[in-house]
């Protein structure tokens, strides 16, 4: 029996480290595409996480009804979307899949959208986000709807790289973008961060080296994608995309996935510090993180605007500028010089001739007849300092290019938040409208850009890293609670005064009570005094760390039994030679962390708490019945002449406490009875999720916790008999 136990476990471990028997091949190959622009002054729109779904068809017809018009004023180069075109989820949003009906909704909306702006398709670039990979095994499987109707797969763009640029009179600006979905494309909630290869960060720098091979070329790098770099892992290898993009010289990186919920203003400014040699001082470059949030509740869209190598954007929430009786887009004025020292400067700006301009681009459906900036110091109750006339760079058509000549020299060596711009703009009817006063620096110094700690946790922290912290910290805490009071226990119970030391922190006596900091080191002891129930949690232990927590259905609703361990997903197709192992990491991270922090954990705590009652039960009865066999003479002898008891039979005769009473064990009960529910409710998402059946029948995820609760429970029910008796 033992020995087919042994071959059993080695059976496990052996299929636990098997390496993929196939791997699935990514086109990395780059679509480059060239659009000529007239000046130096080029923009863009940016719009993402589009949602579309059949049970909001709002967001599709919002699309034709609001980015239309915006898109015949602005008249951008190329427009962006970046990712989660479709939405993927039933109506009742607790499972994912991939719906055809909503893919050609898109196609049929965007087409809509493309015919009404007047624009060429070839300068709409779409790219997929988690959502369009939710449940697609891989791409070319009959669920990969995107390589069907996505525009860019009609203009037959197939790799995971798309490289545009907009060719100036002197400038070149190139956007390179990039799909970082799972090659497999698990369901969620399993599918949740971007996912390099060190082959696409390769390519992706060959990419950017390339555009640098002209030294006379001025160039300008704007990189877009879904992911923000907090939520995407690293590569294989341990690369990332940060250091790459500082050694590249990229100006921005722009991306979506994070939704308006968090905060509308999700910027960062990354600085990396590049080697060099022990004479030369260490190089610091800087790029721009901004993402954009979402269409699917906030409408929102986004013009970049890029004027000799500078680039600066603002972002427009079109729902709340739309006027119910009136189609037209209202007037838009993005400022590209100067730009906002708050979230656009870099140190390392390019820009070393000082400019001595204000360039603004006015986007209006109407003639516009007046355009005026103006500079506030804000040291002095925001004074008005200077008051320019802009004036339109081809006045054939009215703009939107507006500029006007003016002296640096008064803002030079100035803080970056002290001087404030101001635009106004006056069309042919007589409205006005004013961009909102923001900082500016002319010689490229930073402001301090205001976030809410929220926008600081989900863009400034890795998550990749924070996952791994918690996740085996709190693995080090569950190993530390089981092993450490069986060492203790091993060399104190050898004394023989280990009983008399526990004695004395009873919680009756008032010597314990003055003896706090015996009380975490007597818990732990006496909570690993049951075997059995010890036993039971090293061996659940084990189980998670080297077995499936769960079996279910990762890759599509009819898709294969999949397993899900710590260390994630392993996959494998029976029509296709295709095994992988470790997928979904560190997206798990919505499985793991709950389940250890708040249905693992709690459950080890409760069974050490209700063992530690009955311990502190019986010590408290066994003090009570000594008490009680006590000498009738010694107890005279503690009386006083007149009959009134001394003060030392006032201290023993103490009323009963929580533990006599069962109140102790009660509370205890009760937290059972949550952490089984918040069980149940975890059990109940997956089944949603993965498949009923599968995870149903899993053990380590949805039978070990509450047997283990219930063992405990039925293990430590004396003392509870014994209450009821007393009572």
């Amino acid at each position: 029996m033992a020995t087919a136990a042994a071959a059993l476990l080695l059976f496990h471990l052996l299929s636990f480290s098997s390496s993929s028997s196939g791997i699935l091949k990514e086109d990395t190959s780059v679509s480059r595409e060239f659009f000529h622009f007239d000046g130096d002054v080029a923009w863009a729109i940016q719009i993402s996480d589009l949602h579309v779904s059949s049970y909001h068809p709002d967001r599709a017809d919002d699309l034709k009804r609001l980015l239309v018009p915006a898109l015949r004023v602005i008249r951008p180069s190329i427009v962006l979307i970046t990712g989660d075109l479709t939405d993927a989820k039933n109506k009742e949003r607790t499972t994912t899949r991939q719906d055809e009906l909503e893919w050609i909704q898109y196609k049929e909306t965007m087409d809509a959208v493309i015919r009404g702006s007047g624009m060429d398709k070839k300068s709409f670039f779409d790219i997929r986000g988690n959502h369009d990979k939710y449940g697609v095994p891989y791409v070319g499987d009959k669920l990969d709807f995107f390589s069907n109707y996505s525009i860019s797969s009609e203009l037959n763009r197939l790799g995971t790289i798309q490289s545009v640029s907009l060719v100036g009179r002197d400038w070149k600006y190139i956007f390179l973008g990039i799909d970082d979905s799972m090659d497999i494309g698990l369901r969620g909630p399993s599918n949740l961060f971007g996912h390099v290869t060190d082959e696409r960060i390769e390519t992706v720098e060959s990419e950017l080296e390339y555009w640098d091979r002209d030294p006379d070329a001025q160039v300008t790098k704007v990189v877009f994608g879904h992911f923000p770099m907090s939520f995407t892992a690293s590569s294989e290898m341990g690369k990332r995309y940060e250091s790459m993009f500082g050694r590249q010289s990229v100006s921005a990186y722009l991306c979506g996935h994070l939704h308006a919920k968090f905060s509308k203003h999700l910027w960062k400014l990354h600085s990396i510090e590049l080697p060099s040699d022990s004479k030369q001082p260490k190089k610091l470059q800087q790029f721009w993180e901004w993402e954009l949030g979402d269409w699917k509740e906030s409408r929102l869209m986004r013009i970049l605007g890029i004027d000799g190598g500078q680039v600066s954007f603002v972002d427009i929430e079109l729902l709340a500028r739309h006027e119910p009786k009136q189609d037209d887009f209202q007037t838009t004025i993005l400022i590209t010089h100067p730009i906002d020292s708050r979230s656009m400067n870099r140190i390392n700006s390019d820009c070393c001739i000082l400019r001595k301009d204000i360039s603004v681009l006015v986007f209006s459906s109407k003639p516009i007849i007046n355009v005026t900036a103006k500079v506030f110091d804000s040291s002095k109750d925001f004074m008005l300092v200077e008051e320019l006339q802009l004036h339109a760079t081809s006045p054939a058509d009215n703009g939107p290019l507006f500029r006007a000549k003016w002296d640096t020299g008064k803002y030079m060596d100035a803080s970056a938040s002290r001087f404030r711009l101001q635009v106004l703009v006056f069309d042919h009817y007589g409205k006005e409208t004013a961009s909102s006063p923001r900082p500016f620096s002319v010689d490229g110094k930073l402001a301090r850009l205001p976030m809410t700690w929220l926008a600081y946790l989900v863009l400034h922290i890795r998550w990749e890293t924070l996952y791994s912290v918690l996740l085996w910290s709190n693995a080090a805490f569950l190993i530390v609670l089981l092993l450490l009071p069986k060492l203790l226990n091993h060399f104190m119970a050898r004394n023989a005064s280990y009983q008399k030391w526990a004695m004395s922190v009873s919680v009756s006596l008032p010597i314990g009570q003055r003896r706090y900091f015996f009380w975490p080191l007597w818990f732990l002891i006496e909570g690993s005094r049951d075997t059995k129930l010890w036993w039971a949690m090293v061996l659940y232990l084990f189980y998670l760390f080297r077995f499936p927590w769960f079996f279910g259905r990762a890759t599509s609703e009819n898709g294969p039994i999949t397993s899900m361990s710590m260390n994630g997903w392993t996959v494998q197709f029976a029509d296709i030679p295709i095994r992988k192992d470790g997928l979904g990491t560190p997206d798990i991270i919505g499985i793991t962390l709950p389940f250890m922090y708040l249905i693992v954990s709690p459950s080890f705590l409760l069974i050490y708490c209700l063992v530690v009652e009955r311990s502190a039960f019986f010590m408290h009865s066994n003090r009570k019945s000594s008490c009680s066999k006590e000498p009738i003479s010694s107890k005279m002898d503690s009386e006083h002449t007149d009959g009134t008891p001394s003060k030392s039979s006032k201290s023993i005769n103490t009323p009963p406490c929580r533990i006599c009473k069962g109140w102790t064990r009660t509370v205890l009960l009760l937290v059972c009875f949550v952490v089984a529910y918040m069980h149940f409710r975890q059990c109940s998402y997956l089944m949603a999720s993965y498949g009923v059946g599968p995870v149903a029948l899993s053990p380590g995820l949805s039978w070990a916790p509450p047997l283990l609760l219930a063992a405990s429970v039925y293990s430590t029910q004396s003392s509870s008999k014994s209450n009821r008796a007393e009572t």
